[in-house]
């Protein structure tokens, strides 16, 4: 759809005995849509796609459909970057753009949220009280140790209602070294919340 601004300039310019061709390819207009602009009544031109093409995706849609779906059941730390899923799309045969991809995979998750509700976004306040819980979990950081480059694991403790945090690495996640990322967190806060929050809890083997 052009803007009024776009529509306003193109007669101007053909107005001022500027060819229709020239105008075209200064504006990035197709020779059609200048004619249209130029012929056109006040205020009568109007444009709206009612449906997009798909040239190049449009034989891979079902196949990007079962991608995404399976990466949506995923757990959030196994979920593909939407370049993985384009190249999982270009090693079948498509040859089509990552903006493509990226741009169908924005529509897809805006309609599955439509259908799971009203499509507005919506949360749920989590209010804790001071000692009230905590908040513990992995992750794994790529660090240098005299000189050395190596992967450590490292230990969050996070308190729920200010938000402090304590963090401690470790050489590897061990049923020993969660229980002492345990009693650290405990004495730097300086006492033990009522309970904890864990994702994806599980009990790691006493050595790995």
């Amino acid at each position: 759809m052009l803007v009024v601004e776009t529509v306003v300039r193109i007669r101007r310019e053909h107005a001022n005995g500027k060819a229709i061709k020239a105008i075209a390819r200064d504006l990035r207009l197709s020779r059609k849509v200048v004619r249209k602009a130029i012929r056109a009544p006040e205020g009568a031109f109007d444009y709206h796609r009612t449906v997009q093409p798909l040239p190049r995706l449009g034989p891979f849609q079902e196949r990007l459909d079962t991608l995404l779906t399976e990466n949506e059941a995923r757990h959030r730390r196994d979920r593909l970057r939407m370049t993985r899923i384009h190249d999982l799309l270009c090693r079948e045969g498509f040859e089509g753009s990552y903006d493509a991809v990226r741009r169908y995979a924005r529509r897809w998750a805006e309609a599955r949220r439509k259908d799971a509700g009203d499509g507005a976004p919506a949360f749920i306040p989590l209010l804790f009280q001071p000692g009230e819980a905590y908040q513990f979990d992995w992750s794994h950081e790529d660090v240098e140790i005299a000189g050395k480059p190596m992967r450590v694991k490292v230990a969050h403790m996070r308190l729920c209602a200010s938000r402090a945090v304590y963090v401690r690495a470790y050489p590897r996640e061990t049923q020993e070294m969660v229980f002492d990322a345990h009693a650290r967190g405990f004495a730097f806060f300086g006492g033990v919340p009522l309970r904890g929050i864990y994702d994806n809890l599980w009990t790691p083997p006493a050595a790995r």
